[in-house]
């Protein structure tokens, strides 16, 4: 996907040039005559002239009008030109205003320390008017050349946002599809075991649920959630003949059943995420025993991943609780009896403790999940 190529409207307009005939300059001078010369040369000059009488004034005037230069006199009462200078260079906002500073005084020391202040040029009273005009000149080209480098620096941070904005929708967009792959993929284990597809949804959220309570935190908590319908996914490689059948199985049947583990494994073998390396987990440990007599390794107790182990509980309250082809629902009673009948059998005694303490919570899974299925 090339973003650049994408609808102009997602992203800002490249700014257009700022060039223009008329500047506003503030002239700041405590003297009324060197005021009212400074304001006929700048309108002489086709810009738009700004007066102040001392340096209090003059930052009370860039701050309402932004002013695009500053033709600033040292010697005032109140505050002279060095404090103004001073104060507009330590402010992030005005400090970019360029200032000529305008002075009877043509000692060099005096020169060079206002440059170094921060102005950008420096006229000595009187002053030629064709040096005022070049010098307001070159002062405003300068005010010109950077508001343009302003303009598209702030463009090109606008672009970036919008671009950043893109590629994270697309990632969500991605992100949303490869879960929505996965959690289908896991139903569709269920689908060919007569299942209902609510039971993926209610045994993932117990086994959520069930992961908080053992202290699990958010991130892997959700990635339970996502990786334990994926459990019996190794089903789809059981023959009908074996996996729909109505009676008991033989001996032989069985050891081909229990094979969903091994084959689930080898479907979700070699993943690189997280997400499907601990479903690849869950499909080949949720039928190992605490005890050791499950398979397909016969995994005991701590050998067995607890991700493996909190599925295995939750699909078989699930399936106790849950009306099949060929059964009815067992109640809450029932249920709980038979997990801690296994408690140190099938299942760690601790998480059959832990799995007890919320069995109000996953009653409100069971309620909100078990309507129509969801297609």
């Amino acid at each position: 996907m090339n973003f650049l190529n994408q609808s102009p409207e997602i992203f800002p307009e490249k700014p257009t040039s700022t060039d223009v005939r008329s500047h506003n300059i503030l002239i700041v001078d405590d003297s009324e005559v060197n005021r009212l010369v400074l304001h006929d040369q700048v309108i002489t000059l086709g810009h738009t002239p700004l007066l102040a009488e001392n340096g209090l004034v003059a930052l009370e005037k860039v701050a309402e009008h932004q002013p695009d230069l500053l033709l600033l006199d040292i010697m005032m009462p109140k505050m002279d030109g060095y404090q103004v200078l001073a104060r507009l260079k330590s402010d992030s906002h005005m400090r970019h205003i360029p200032v000529i500073m305008v002075s009877a005084n043509d000692e060099i020391e005096c020169v060079a320390d206002c440059i170094e202040q921060g102005a950008v040029d420096y006229l000595v009273k009187p002053f030629n008017s064709a040096l005022l005009k070049a010098r307001i000149k070159a002062a405003l080209a300068n005010k010109l050349l950077h508001d343009k480098e302003e303009a598209y620096r702030e463009y090109i941070k606008q672009y970036n946002e919008k671009l950043e904005e893109r590629v994270r929708e697309r990632t969500r967009d991605l992100e949303e599809t490869r879960l929505e792959v996965i959690q289908r993929l896991g139903r569709a284990a269920e689908y060919r075991d007569n299942e209902t597809g609510q039971h993926v949804l209610r045994m993932s959220r117990y086994s959520a649920r069930l992961a908080k309570e053992l202290g699990m935190n958010d991130q892997e908590c959700a990635m339970v959630k996502l990786a334990s319908p994926m459990h019996d996914i190794g089903k789809i490689g059981i023959p009908d003949g074996i996996l729909l059948k109505p009676g008991p199985l033989t001996k032989a049947e069985r050891i081909i059943m229990e094979t969903h583990t091994t084959i689930g494994g080898e479907i979700l073998g070699g993943g690189k995420s997280q997400l499907i390396k601990m479903a690849e987990t869950i499909a080949l440990t949720h039928q190992e025993k605490w005890d050791g007599t499950g398979y397909p390794k016969g995994l005991k107790e701590k050998e067995i991943p607890l991700v493996g182990q909190i599925t295995a509980i939750c699909d078989v309250f699930d399936a106790i609780t849950s009306k099949r082809p060929y059964k009815e629902a067992h109640s809450l009673e029932e249920a709980l009896k038979f997990i801690s009948e296994q408690s140190g059998k099938h299942f760690d005694p601790h998480l059959v403790k832990k799995f007890k303490e919320i069995v109000p919570d996953l009653m409100k899974i069971k309620e909100k999940f078990s309507r129509e299925i969801i297609r």
